[in-house]
């Protein structure tokens, strides 16, 4: 993912971020490259009555590890689950020290390690993308990493690819994305697994997920992962999607945060307004969940600045490789660092999909791109932009909370229900230059209870997360 990726609220107007190439701009051309070949899922044609009555093909496939039953089948080399209400993996007996430098400090540290290895999964969607998430706890003088290694649909192997160097803090290390992974034929582009030729009919079949543990030598300290899992998608590519019908009227009542109040803050990461869409989108549905800061965590922020929690979040969900807060594994892993939160990435495939976790209680963080003139209301153009959706109109209409707003108070936005799912779940667009670039393709962030209710439960499972 590039600096043109980052989600920011003008990005299709500011010059120098359109020229380069994005995340999304290059996912977006290996859709299309397979469905111009042939080999990828087509529309329907609306004309066709049987292919429109037919149930959907799916698109998404999204696989998690989060029971004491999951842990133990995993491959552990030094790790060892731990049971209770929130089972886990832990650090136990090393196998050895490693030294890692960090390519952001140049400092040279060794670290005992452990690693566990899931289980081969299979995807039931053979898949140009794969995203991984994860939700851990990292003590100081901790942190750990995330890879996938994969398996294509022609039985050949991928590398382990690193898909994160995370911790909670940025202490010990800085957390970071790995550029410049390549095997020919995919590429991790920031925190996304792509297909490079979608064309050939290449697919991502099954993959593993590698954890390993690290804390300082000597030490009984340990990372504590809760959850790790990976969404992988094969959405068709399309300008336009199928028109959903309203079926819920109902508005969640989610703090509203502008990241707009945050312009010029702390150049060290990014420079707040535009670029902290994602945490900012972040904070409201923490906090809607009950997460709080305590002045303490709070007590490096500048006390001139208004909602330090802002800060807070742009601080810690930073990508010190990508330059910006809009990793989508990072925002999700810094919401679980709260009390009993989960985070995952994944993809939806319509406004019903949204509709459902509304009536559960459960906001969304979906991330769209669009031309001014495409959303009605909102007032700005953009290549990436997080927003929360909190409800439905009577009229069916998405009610969000929008951080692209010039203060608080003006956060809550009503948006057209078509042109909303429009610019939310297609693949390509035009910009404003006419020329064809990505779209996000239905990319959504979730936050819910470690414990959630059964009919949080149920949503979540319609939803395809469990």
């Amino acid at each position: 993912m590039s600096r043109a990726e980052q989600p920011s609220y003008r990005a299709d107007q500011r010059p120098g971020r359109t020229d380069e190439p994005s995340r999304r701009t290059v996912l977006a051309s290996v859709v299309a490259a397979a469905v111009a070949g042939g080999s990828g899922p087509a529309a329907a044609d609306p004309s066709d009555t049987a292919a429109s009555e037919a149930a959907p093909a799916r698109t998404v496939d999204h696989r998690s590890w989060t029971t004491y039953a999951d842990w133990r089948a995993g491959t552990a080399q030094g790790t060892r689950p731990v049971a209770g209400a929130r089972p886990g993996l832990v650090l136990g007996t090393p196998l050895g020290t490693v030294d890692y430098t960090d390519p952001h400090t140049g400092r040279t540290a060794a670290w005992e390690y452990a690693t566990w290895t899931s289980p081969v999964h299979r995807l039931a969607v053979p898949s140009t993308e794969a995203i991984a998430s994860w939700n851990a706890s990292t003590p100081a003088g901790t942190w750990l990493r995330i890879d996938l290694k994969g398996t294509y649909s022609d039985g050949t192997d991928t590398p382990w690819y690193v898909m994160g160097r995370w911790a909670a803090g940025d202490q010990d290390i800085k957390r970071t994305s790995t550029d410049d992974q390549t095997d020919g034929r995919s590429t991790i582009w920031t925190d996304t697994f792509a297909i490079d030729d979608a064309s050939t009919g290449l697919r991502l079949a099954s993959y593993r997920l590698r954890l390993t543990l690290y804390r300082r030598p000597g030490t009984k300290l340990t990372p504590t992962v809760w959850r790790v899992g990976a969404m992988g998608s094969d959405v068709p590519d399309r300008f336009t999607v199928p028109a959903s019908v309203p079926g819920l009227a109902q508005e969640l009542s989610v703090p509203r945060y502008s990241q707009e109040i945050h312009t010029g803050q702390y150049p060290e990461y990014d420079n707040g307004g535009e670029a902290w869409c994602s945490p900012t989108s972040s904070q409201m549905i923490i906090e809607y969940w009950g997460g709080r800061l305590t002045p303490e965590q709070l007590s490096w922020v500048d006390p001139a600045y208004a909602d330090p929690q802002v800060c807070h979040a742009a601080r810690y969900t930073f990508d010190h490789q990508y330059n910006g807060c809009g990793n989508w594994p990072f925002n999700a892993a810094y919401a679980a660092t709260f009390k009993d939160l989960q985070g995952v990435v994944t993809r939806l495939t319509s406004l019903t999909d949204l509709e459902t976790l509304i009536a559960a209680g459960i906001p969304a963080m979906t991330s769209q791109s669009f031309l001014k003139e495409e959303l009605t209301g909102a007032g700005y153009g953009t290549a990436g932009h997080l927003m929360t959706v909190i409800g439905f109109t009577a009229e069916g209409d998405v009610i969000a909370n929008d951080p692209a707003s010039p203060s608080n108070a003006a956060v809550r936005r009503v948006y057209p229900r078509r042109e909303f799912e429009n610019v939310w779940l297609r693949t390509k667009r035009y910009n404003a230059s006419g020329k064809v670039v990505s779209g996000t393709g239905g990319v959504c962030y979730l936050y819910f209870p470690a414990r959630p209710s059964a009919r949080q439960r149920k949503a979540l499972a319609a939803v395809g997360v469990r």
